[in-house]
C-alpha cells in the first residue's frame, strides 16, 4: 500500500487486472479535494506487478498534493516525467524534464550529475517510475522519490499540465 489516497487490493487469481481504488468510504471523501478518480482498472502482468511491489520496498514516495505543495513553496528539486517520449510530448506535469525510463540509467549521470539532489519521478499511474527510482538508487543517488499515481492523478487532481517537449 503507497502513502496516497490510492490503495491496490487483491483480484481473484484467475483474473490479470488489479484494481486501484479509493479507501472507502471515509477516505475517498476526503480525498475528493484533490482527486476526482474514484475507481480504476488497470491490466499488468503477474509477474510486472511483482517486481514493481518488490522495488516498492525499496524506493520512498509521495501523493501529487506532496509534489504540488513543493512547487507551491519553489523547493529546489528535479521534476521529471519517465514516461515514453510520445507520452511526454502529448502532456505533462508543468515544469517537468524528460528523462524516459528506457534511458534514465544511460542518460541520468550527465542530465543530473550531482546524486544527492532531490529527484521526483513520475510516469502515467506510478508503475515505471518506482522502477526507474530504484534503478537510479541502485546508481547511487540517494533523494529520489517515486510519485504515486503519476501523471493521471495530477491531471485528476487538476494540477498545471504542460503540451509538447521541452528544449
Amino acid at each position: 500500500v503507497s502513502n496516497s489516497c490510492l490503495s491496490w487490493v487483491a483480484v481473484a487469481p484467475d483474473s490479470l487486472r488489479t484494481t486501484a481504488r479509493f479507501p472507502e468510504p471515509s477516505a475517498a471523501r476526503q480525498c475528493s479535494n484533490h482527486c476526482s478518480i474514484r475507481r480504476r482498472v488497470v491490466s499488468h502482468n503477474p509477474g510486472f506487478l511483482k517486481v514493481v511491489e518488490e522495488a516498492r520496498g525499496r524506493v520512498r514516495e509521495c501523493t501529487v498534493a506532496d509534489v504540488k505543495a513543493r512547487l507551491d513553496r519553489a523547493e529546489r528539486f528535479h521534476f521529471v516525467d519517465v514516461r515514453e517520449d510520445d507520452e511526454y510530448a502529448q502532456d505533462h506535469a508543468a515544469g517537468a524534464i524528460h528523462l524516459g525510463k528506457g534511458v534514465i540509467e544511460r542518460d541520468i549521470e550527465t542530465v543530473l550529475p550531482n546524486k544527492q539532489e532531490p529527484i521526483v519521478l513520475y510516469c502515467g499511474g506510478g508503475y515505471r517510475s518506482v522502477l526507474a527510482a530504484d534503478s537510479i538508487r541502485l546508481m547511487g543517488y540517494t533523494n529520489v522519490i517515486s510519485m504515486d499515481g503519476g501523471i493521471k492523478a495530477w491531471r485528476a487532481a487538476g494540477y498545471p499540465i504542460e503540451k509538447g517537449r521541452r528544449p
